[in-house]
């Protein structure tokens, strides 16, 4: 995907009225192709998905079905995966086709991860032996390498070239990329040593030499590199664009900014979701798909429940002698479970940026703990203050006030301990950290409550 979208001289609309979308849909039931067709050609690629993505799943499939309607590859690649997902069933496979030939390789890609198998040997085996070639290879790396978000599509100059060969040869060129801020430089054997923005090119005498001009390349990602740790490489030295290189550091694609933006968007809303417990779920997922991703972590949440229920029956005893106990337990588990999802959101972002060191690893523990003491003084002397008032029982202020500083230390401890001894186990601490610091909190605000509650009335 090229670092610049092009605007050209198309209006860009940042929000659709309803009325709007009546019409577009009103014109789909009158199968009024051109009109749609004509709107959409009007607008910036990005604001026509947009339009397609308000409308029905029924009005989506009719859209695509109408006769003289084809959809735009610029359009095509501005939707949401999951709506691309679905209009692909709509699509033939010439229309398939001619969508992959006008797209950088990137997105090609994209698009022919959401096709089926079947389908995508017949689709590949009508492009062109070099796009086909080119999107084999890249399909037959890892889907989280580097390989499947790089663009084939690069200006590469040997570093014997002078400035006046190299502009008269991005003139003359037709195969080279419609946008690109950078150059390669190779030598060679077309291995990366340095980079050149256009921009420097431009204002250089034709006489002066590439390699006297150049920066060193001082950064190549290798093709199997995971795309998160390019993000943060990209994050780290605020690159705008980087070459990417073969096992023997050849150049075969580069990767720019805008491509790592969508990786780190996906990462985080992949993350967020995680947390909780509903996986890869997108919208356009039906009732049982949905039913069954989330069905396992609720099976999961109801077992660690029962944990919970079973620890407060331990203390049936106590609490029939002061049923004040049984109003306030929530207060307690309820104030450690959000302390402790607090720190595990902040201790996960931490670990998915790389944050989260060895070096720093203790200081941060230490860190947890002192906000955990902090803030269980701070809400235990609110929450004493409020139970006083309330019932007017010095015993009972001083066990929600103890307990309260137990279980906002052992929920900050554990909202950093959990997630960073999954990851050492190679489980994906987004996934199952939030059931068990939920348990844990839940089990130590009953235990240290109803504990400290039994002390006080058969200690």
């Amino acid at each position: 995907m090229t670092l610049i979208k092009k605007i050209k001289d198309k209006k860009v609309n940042f929000e659709f009225n309803k009325e709007y979308i009546n019409v577009v849909t009103s014109k789909i039931a009158n199968n009024d192709a051109l009109f749609i067709t004509n709107s959409f050609k009007e607008m910036h690629p990005a604001d026509a998905a947009d339009i397609i993505e308000h409308l029905s799943q029924n009005d989506r499939e009719n859209l695509i079905k109408l006769n003289n309607f084809k959809i735009d590859p610029e359009v095509f690649i501005e939707l949401n995966e999951s709506i691309q997902s679905e209009i692909i069933k709509y699509l033939s496979s010439e229309t398939i086709v001619t969508i992959l030939k006008n797209l950088e390789s990137d997105d090609a890609i994209k698009i022919l991860e959401n096709i089926e198998e079947e389908n995508k040997n017949t689709i590949l085996s009508s492009l062109p032996p070099k796009d086909r070639f080119a999107l084999l290879e890249s399909l037959s790396y890892p889907e989280d390498s580097a390989a499947r978000i790089m663009q084939r599509e690069f200006t590469a100059i040997p570093s014997n070239w002078s400035v006046g060969q190299t502009i008269d040869y991005l003139r003359e060129n037709k195969d080279l990329p419609e946008e690109f801020l950078e150059i390669f430089i190779v030598d060679n054997e077309f291995k990366p040593i340095g980079t050149i923005p256009s921009s420097k090119v431009l204002r250089t005498p034709r006489d002066s030499k590439m390699i006297s001009i150049m920066s060193e390349t001082q950064l190549s990602i290798p093709v199997d590199m995971d795309k998160e740790e390019v993000g943060h490489l990209f994050e780290n030295y605020n690159l705008n664009s980087a070459c990417v290189v073969d096992k023997h550091n050849k150049l075969v694609g580069m990767i720019t900014s805008d491509d790592i933006l969508t990786v780190l968007k996906e990462e985080a809303e992949e993350d967020a979701l995680r947390l909780a417990g509903v996986g890869d779920e997108v919208i356009t997922d039906g009732v049982v798909k949905k039913t069954k991703r989330r069905f396992n972590w609720l099976l999961l949440n109801l077992f660690t429940a029962f944990i919970a229920t079973w620890v407060i029956s331990l203390f049936g005893a106590t609490i029939e002698q002061m049923v004040a106990l049984a109003f306030l337990m929530p207060i307690v588990a309820s104030m450690g479970g959000n302390a402790g999802m607090q720190t595990l959101a902040v201790t996960v972002r931490t670990l998915a940026t790389n944050d989260l060191t060895e070096n720093n690893f203790i200081s941060n523990v230490i860190k947890e703990f002192n906000i955990g003491v902090l803030n269980g003084i701070i809400f235990a002397v609110i929450s004493a203050v409020v139970v006083q008032l309330w019932f007017n029982d010095i015993k009972l202020s001083m066990i929600i006030s103890v307990s309260m500083i137990l279980n906002m230390i052992v929920a900050g401890l554990f909202g950093i301990l959990v997630p960073v001894t999954l990851k050492k186990m190679k489980i994906d601490p987004a996934i199952a950290s939030s059931v068990f610091v939920t348990t844990i909190t839940d089990v130590i605000g009953f235990l240290s409550f109803l504990g400290v509650g039994a002390y006080f009335f058969y200690g």
